[in-house]
Parts: structure tokens; sequence; C-alpha cells
């Protein structure tokens, strides 16, 4: 039998949070002591929206979040290209930049 590293964690993943949840805003905030990362999905035509997600981080680990974040986007855009982000006005289109339908 092999023997487990020490410091290895063995981490389990269900196939309800393997899914996912779709994301398209996310709200931080913080206090002295933890970061809270809560992810939302905004609608077009759906005036209200929840939160689906909310992660809450020590300071510590919200630095590095953004260090693997970083990480992962030098290697995303090594392989795929520089990620466009558009200059929009602050505030969230509500409908996503395209025309609204009409029925």
């Amino acid at each position: 039998m092999e023997e487990q590293n020490e410091n290895q964690i063995n981490i389990e993943l269900s196939e309800e949070v393997a899914e996912g949840v779709y994301a398209n805003l996310a709200i931080i905030t913080h206090s002295s002591s933890e970061f809270v990362l809560d992810f939302i999905r905004v609608m077009p035509g759906v005036p209200k929206a929840k939160v689906k997600s909310r992660i809450v981080l020590t300071p510590e680990h919200a630095k590095r979040l953004l260090a693997a974040l970083e990480d992962n986007l030098e290697k995303f855009e090594a392989i795929n290209g520089r990620i466009k982000i558009q200059n929009e006005p602050t505030g969230f289109p509500m409908n996503f930049g395209g025309t609204m339908g009409q029925a």
C-alpha cells in the first residue's frame, strides 16, 4: 500500500457540487477578519437577483485565492490569448448589451 504524504488532503466532490453554479456577478465585501464573496446570477428582464453562493475567507486565504487566480489567468491567456474586458459604465446592464425582446 502506498503511504500518503502527511500534507496531502483527500478532497471529495459530490455530483451536485461538481455541476457548479453559474454566476455572472460577484460582490466582495470584507471586515477586519474575513472576506465575503457573494456570487449572483442576474437575468435579463428579472428585476431581482439572488445570491447563488457565498464564500467566506480569511484575509490570508483571500490573498492566496487572488494569487491562484492571477496564475491561472496568465496560463489561460498564454494558451488562448488576452481576455478582453469591455469598458462599460459601472452597474450591470439588465439587457446584457443586446436589444430587449418583445412579445
